[in-house]
């Protein structure tokens, strides 16, 4: 089952000593309105291809304990990605497989994690005003 995360809670895990690509990762599902800011070190993987790359992105991932998806709002695009993920994810390896995992949504979105963070460069990269 997906569960949420929110914002200062993902903030702590980019801040520790746990490294992206190994013990977690930020899969950013927005389409155009990526333009403007994105939380550093994730994983730009647009929903618009989000279904006929699920296969290439289980492939990369299949390792990672912990995979946190986001949109603007969070609302649609990243919970139906975590939750295609994680569909697909228990079909390939099953949870019996010992492989720990868990699939999460960023609660609020981009917006709630930028509008936050957007002072921060450790967090959040390529912040522009203008857009927000």
């Amino acid at each position: 089952m997906v569960k949420y995360i929110g914002a200062s809670e993902l903030a702590n895990i980019i801040l520790s000593d746990k490294e992206p690509w190994k013990d977690y990762l930020i899969v950013d599902v927005r389409d155009a309105d990526w333009v403007g800011g994105n939380i550093k070190g994730s994983y730009h993987f647009p929903s618009e291809g989000f279904l006929n790359g699920v296969d290439k992105l289980m492939k990369d991932t299949k390792d990672i304990p912990m995979v946190i998806f986001h949109c603007r709002f969070s609302q649609e695009r990243g919970p139906k990605a975590a939750r295609i993920y994680e569909e697909t994810r228990n079909i390939l390896h099953k949870p019996t497989d010992g492989q720990d995992f868990e699939a999460h949504v960023l609660r609020g979105g981009f917006l709630h994690f930028g509008e936050k963070y957007k002072d921060d460069p450790t967090l959040v990269e390529n912040w522009r005003d203008v857009i927000w």
